[in-house]
């Protein structure tokens, strides 16, 4: 991956007005490369893999609207070697037989987070202890979540200013 994920997602040019603009707040950038590199590209997984993630990364995108993320998503995915079957099953969640009984918990909790955070509950939580995620690897996918969203509202921010410039 590319030093700024945001960048290269955005198709921003290193030498553009719109570059320029996002280099005036390095810090920024550094903390949501570093929230990447954490939570997409981590040296260790713990309990939630890559493809997990990036099952989770798929869903939040599709369940956004954000096609390039998506894009990026399902490019990593095969790459990973997860199959067409999975990944398709993954977009068109809840339908699909072919993921296991831990990415459909991990899909549904996905879905729950990404359209209606305030709606999780305890119960809701216990069905991810329940297929073996850790309270670590919980807050790892909660966190996860997070960052995609903040990833579709910025990429979504930068399209509309680059319409401007």
């Amino acid at each position: 991956m590319a030093s700024d994920s945001i960048n290269q997602l955005a198709g921003i040019a290193p030498d553009s007005a719109l570059a320029g603009l996002r280099a005036q707040r390095p810090d920024i950038m550094r903390y949501a490369q570093g929230s990447y590199q954490a939570l997409l590209e981590p040296h260790e997984l713990g309990g939630v893999s890559r493809a997990e993630r990036d099952q989770i990364g798929l869903r939040v995108a599709l369940l956004t609207g954000a096609t390039v993320l998506a894009d990026w998503h399902r490019a990593r995915l095969r790459e990973g070697g997860v199959s067409e079957a999975a990944i398709d099953a993954v977009a068109d969640f809840p339908g699909g037989a072919v993921l296991t009984a831990r990415e459909m918990a991990l899909l549904r909790h996905t879905d729950r987070v990404t359209t209606a955070p305030a709606a999780a509950t305890k119960e809701q939580l216990a069905e991810l202890s329940a297929v073996g995620l850790s309270p670590r690897d919980i807050v790892t996918v909660a966190q996860l979540i997070a960052f995609l969203s903040f990833q579709v509202r910025t990429l979504a921010g930068l399209r509309v200013l680059a319409e401007g410039l």
